[in-house]
Order: C-alpha cells, then structure tokens, then sequence
C-alpha cells in the first residue's frame, strides 16, 4: 500500500486498508489475550498509545444501553466511547477472572504495558500478520479513522471517534475526498425527491 500523505510538513503514514485491519486483528488474537485487547483498542477505538493503558473499571460502565470506555486523551481531554461487542470480546478475555486494574499486561512478566511496550506489541503483530512495513500504534489509529471514513462514517462523527478538535485534522484521514460518487449533492437530490 502507498503511503498515506497527511498535512505540510508531518511525516507521511503507511495506512492499513480494510483487509490489512481485519487480518491484524485476526491475528493478534492469536498470540496473547493482551495483544487482541491492544489491537482493538489502537485499531477500532482510535486510541493513541499513550491512552493504551486501560484499567478494567475504566469499560465497566453502562451508558444510554452501550457500555463505555472512559478514557483521558490528549491535552488531558477526558473522553467516553461506545464499546462495541467485538471490542468487548476482546477486553473481556484479556480480563479474565480480574475485577480491577491494568488491563493490558506485559505478556511475560505480567507488568502493566506501557509505551514501548505498546509499539513492540503492535510490532509483533504486524510481523505475525505478514504486513512488510513498519506498522507503530498510530498506524492502528490512522487505520481506525480511515476506515471508518471509507465506511461513509460522516466527517463529524469520524472527528469524534479521532476525538479531534478540528474538523480539518480529519479531513487529512479520508482517502477520498476528492470522490464526486460521494459528494453530498448526491444526498441532497434523493433526499428532496424523496427517494
């Protein structure tokens, strides 16, 4: 896959498309519980690898009928998402017989995960799934956000799962901008026709 260009003057991404996620999602489940939770976290819920280091009673709530991820992102910004049933899969193994703490563990001593620990993790899996580039956590994120917008995710919501404060920052993320086939007059039309 190219490389991915984001704003003047940032270090472009290597992206990974829909069946590069699906399979390193795939794949990270088969080498520890703590790998699968990571690699759902980075790869749907767009969380940066400082944010990885979820505690059990941080998705033990329930709001509005979803069970939720409270988290604290960048800028000290604190943040609720949905936790979808996938994702939950994936926490509640890692969890197992826990009720309180880290939930991602270092998979040899057992140690709370931190940073580097998050980018040898992710780059294991990578390697086990066979993509031959670099692949870091943001990599996961980017990936998370890109997909959602090639999904039709509106930019406003693809924003708020990024958890960015600019729209503009999106924007960087959606591969196909330029696509006259989704180009909201389309939308309009239908919409005022009322097909």
């Amino acid at each position: 896959m190219p490389l991915v260009e984001g704003p003047p003057g940032r270090v472009p991404h290597q992206g990974l498309d829909r069946l590069e996620l699906i399979r390193f999602l795939q794949v990270a489940q088969t080498i520890t519980v703590h790998h699968g939770a990571l690699a759902y976290l980075l790869g749907i819920n767009a969380l940066r690898a400082s944010e990885a280091a979820v505690r059990i009673e941080d998705y033990a709530d329930t709001l509005r009928g979803y069970r939720v991820l409270h988290l604290v992102g960048k800028g000290n910004k604190p943040a609720t998402m949905p936790v979808t049933v996938p994702v939950l899969r994936a926490l509640e193994a890692c969890r197992g017989e826990r009720s309180s703490g880290p939930l991602i563990l270092r998979p040899l001593s057992g140690r709370p995960v931190d940073r580097r620990d998050v980018y040898r993790m992710v780059a294991r899996i990578a390697k086990t799934a066979g993509i031959p580039r670099h692949i870091s956590p943001h990599s996961l994120r980017h990936a998370a956000i890109t997909n959602a917008l090639d999904a039709g995710v509106p930019l406003r919501d693809a924003q708020i799962l990024a958890r960015h404060a600019d729209p503009r920052t999106t924007e960087h993320y959606d591969r196909a901008r330029g696509n006259l086939d989704r180009h909201g007059v389309h939308f309009l039309t239908a919409y005022v026709a009322g097909i």
